[in-house]
């Protein structure tokens, strides 16, 4: 259910929780300290009073009391004394409004030193609430003061009116605060989610706005930056990749149209007409070829190209890799030890290696050499010709998609080879590169050992 309520609401509605609870806790705090505070202010005066009116009956006996009016005691208005028998008679007292003992015989009888009691006035000889302080003098007489406790409970009367009525207004007031405040930490969240809405599809490249202060809402804008970046990123590729598809269909797709065509005209020979059926099965190949690319890489950005390993005899592997580009009549050399063995998918193998061949016969020159050797728990498989190697300006680039070193696209080739070998080579945890020496280069293929 809190759920469905907003969030700017429940952090009010929790921040005014927490301040009633405080609030609330400050009032009992401040009443029960105040309380103290006034009761060791009557005490204090009740012990004062008792020394003052015992100095009286010292002096001027029990009768001395009676003229301990005002002026004579301290607070002497709002206080009063008696010195009684133990048997309860009074023998003297300071105020006519006080019309009977102030303590029975059983309480007169209990007092042994000083002893503080409180009296309700309603079945006492005074009206009010009294705080009394008895004290057993050395004639076996009790002598007793008190004072009216009307100020003291009219001062935390007040106390309690005041925290009844403010204390709804400060929680008003902190509810308020604490809205506005939520508001305005979540202003650049607001800023945010307004920009996102106009951005959203948008091609300028606009971003999020940030907050000024370095909090976790300006690290939430920079984290969706960085997304928004990512995404273009790979809208752009994504574009790039339609492109440059487009490009490669287009070329064999012409061409397959045109043989048809140039076959259904009718004045054309046997020979002709093959000839036209052969460039047109050399083309369907090509499309074949690069829709069988295209899915590949397709299935490796969203879920990895599937491999099912094991341990494959290297040098068997390769010379099968490499017959039939030899009966192209093109040199080939094979330096692979015969016990070395690598760990891969077999199809993916001959496919990743087949492409390195490919590549070094289509785009290289002389002889071309493919060696292989163990190195730390890793095959490395080398792929090289005698050619001048790839351009080192078009080296970071040469594992991406279409990409070709001649931006004519002149040659065979839809660009994708190497883009493949990558992500076999990443299916296997392995890695690929291109290392250059002093006048040429050669693509190596790092793939796992069989596990001992």
């Amino acid at each position: 259910m809190i759920e469905r309520i907003p969030i700017r609401w429940r952090l009010t509605l929790g921040f005014t929780v927490a301040a009633a609870l405080l609030i609330a806790v400050l009032a009992v705090v401040l009443r029960v300290t105040l309380a103290e505070s006034l009761d060791d202010g009557v005490e204090q005066s009740l012990r004062a009073r008792a020394d003052e009116a015992g100095a009286l009956v010292d002096a001027a006996g029990p009768g001395g009391l009676a003229d301990a009016g005002p002026g004579r005691l301290s607070e002497a208005d709002e206080s009063f004394s008696q010195l009684l028998d133990r048997s309860g008679r009074v023998l003297g007292t300071s105020s006519t409004e006080v019309t009977g003992p102030l303590l029975n015989q059983a309480e007169l009888i209990a007092v042994t030193g000083p002893t503080f009691l409180t009296i309700d006035g309603s079945d006492d000889p005074i009206d009010d609430r009294a705080r009394l302080l008895a004290v057993a003098r050395d004639d076996d007489t009790v002598l007793v003061v008190g004072t009216s406790l009307e100020g003291r409970d009219d001062t935390l009367a007040r106390l309690a009116e005041i925290l009844v009525i403010g204390g709804p207004i400060a929680l008003i007031l902190v509810a308020a605060l604490g809205y506005a405040l939520t508001g305005a930490a979540l202003r650049p969240v607001a800023a945010m989610s307004t920009r996102a809405e106009r951005i959203s599809g948008s091609p300028d490249g606009a971003r999020l706005p940030l907050a000024p202060a370095r909090d976790e809402v300006r690290h939430l804008g920079a984290t969706l930056n960085a997304m928004l970046d990512r995404v273009d990123g790979a809208m752009e590729r994504e574009r790039a990749f339609v492109a440059d598809a487009s490009h490669e269909l287009r070329t064999p797709l012409a061409i397959l149209k045109t043989e048809i065509e140039l076959a259904l005209t009718g004045d054309r020979g046997q020979s002709e007409l093959r000839d036209a059926l052969v460039s047109a099965g050399e083309e369907t190949d090509r499309l074949a070829r690069l829709a069988e690319d295209l899915l590949v890489l397709s299935r490796a950005e969203r879920d990895g190209v599937p491999v099912t390993p094991e341990s494959l005899g290297a040098s068997g592997e390769i010379d099968r890799i490499v017959a039939p580009f030899r009966r192209a009549g093109r040199a080939i050399t094979v330096e692979v030890d015969s016990g070395l063995r690598v760990w891969a998918d077999p199809l993916r193998f001959r496919q990743a290696v087949g492409n390195l061949v490919d590549n070094a016969m289509r785009h290289g020159r002389g002889e071309v050499t493919v060696s292989a050797d163990a190195r730390g728990g890793k095959v490395v498989i080398s792929v090289a010709d005698e050619g001048p190697g790839i351009d080192p300006e078009f080296a970071p680039r040469a594992f991406e998609r279409f990409s070709r070193a001649d931006p004519g696209r002149a040659g065979g080739g839809a660009g994708l080879g190497l883009a493949i070998v990558a992500a076999i080579a990443a299916a296997h945890d392995g890695s690929v590169e291109i290392v250059r020496d002093d006048c040429s280069s050669a693509v190596a293929l790092t793939l796992p050992a069989p596990p001992s």
